[in-house]
């Protein structure tokens, strides 16, 4: 993709899209049933999208994608960050 793409992005959402890149490679081999593994990739997601998780939502969002990881993309973690708790 073009440079001037992403920059467009970057200035429009303030989300470094290098960042984002690099989630998007670290989730192709993550290991989804691993709770270790999915909390540091929710950490991770919130940390680039600047939405803090409470506790009690990790938890929930932890034991989703553990019971379902088969199903998981940056937009299912987005929109779950997005629900009310």
């Amino acid at each position: 993709m073009d440079n001037q793409f992403f920059k467009n992005i970057e200035s429009k959402t303030g989300v470094n899209m290098d960042e984002v890149l690099k989630l998007a490679n670290s989730l192709q081999n993550a290991n989804f049933k691993d709770e270790k593994t999915v909390r540091q990739i929710i950490r991770k997601v919130a940390k680039i999208a600047n939405r803090p998780v409470s506790r009690e939502m990790e938890n929930k969002m932890v034991q989703t994608i553990i019971k379902d990881g088969s199903k998981l993309d940056m937009n299912t973690i987005a929109e779950m960050m997005n629900k009310k708790p």
